[in-house]
Parts: structure tokens; sequence; C-alpha cells
């Protein structure tokens, strides 16, 4: 984060007013996210075996979920998943987008999804459980 801001006021000069103020900013700080994974190299987005065409839809019951909750549980996710799953998810990219930002195919990012939202499920599922007994 702090390396987004430092890049976003030593390039402050570089906005032109064209679009909004926001999403320059969120263009730079994904850009910055991404480079770092890059950089580090522990993000290892892999296949899992899965074929190319493979995208199941798993609908996440979360009526009943605090949001604050739901956002840890997402953290909580593997690196490969949870980047995939925030860029769809949350910053609305499609799957060719990611696909380019982070060198993988195309059903590599749909599978990377599924996967995530199959643990998310299942971690939701854990909560509301404890929850329950609680």
């Amino acid at each position: 984060m702090q390396d987004s801001f430092l890049t976003i006021f030593k390039k402050i000069c570089q906005y032109n007013n064209q679009g909004s103020f926001e999403g320059w900013m969120k263009r730079i700080t994904i850009n910055t996210a991404l480079q770092k994974y890059r950089e580090k190299s522990p993000l290892q987005l892999l296949t899992d075996g899965v074929s190319e065409e493979f995208e199941e839809e798993v609908v996440l019951e979360t009526e009943s979920v605090n949001v604050d909750i739901l956002l840890k549980l997402i953290q909580d996710l593997p690196d490969r998943y949870r980047l995939v799953f925030n860029l769809y998810v949350l910053d609305n990219y499609s799957h060719k987008e990611i696909a380019s930002l982070l060198n993988i195919t195309e059903g590599t990012s749909k599978s990377n999804l599924s996967r995530a939202r199959q643990l998310l499920k299942k971690e939701v599922e854990v909560y509301q459980a404890t929850a329950q007994k609680a």
C-alpha cells in the first residue's frame, strides 16, 4: 500500500484529468501489488489439473456473515486464489484481463476463481456452524 501511495505522489503530475482520479489511483495500486507479487514470486498459479473450459458457479450464502468476517476469510485464501478472486469479484476484471495481467491462461483464471469460491464457501459454512453453536 505504501509503495502505491509513493508511486501516486511521484506521478501525480502525469494525471491528465481524463477519467476519475480514484480509477487512476486504483490502477496504480493494482499494478503495484501485481508487481510485488511477481518480484517475490510466491504466487504459483496452477490449473490444478482442471480443463480450460472449467467454470463452476459456487453460490455463497453470505447474508448472515458480517462483512469484516467475510473480508478476513477472503484474505485467508491461498495467494493464487485470492489474487484472481479479488481481481474478478472486487475489481471487476474479466478473465481475459486477469490472464494478461498474471501471464496465465483464461482457463487457469476461471479454475482459480472457482477454487477460491469453493474454499470460501467451505470457510463460510464452518464460520456459520461455529456461530450457531455459540
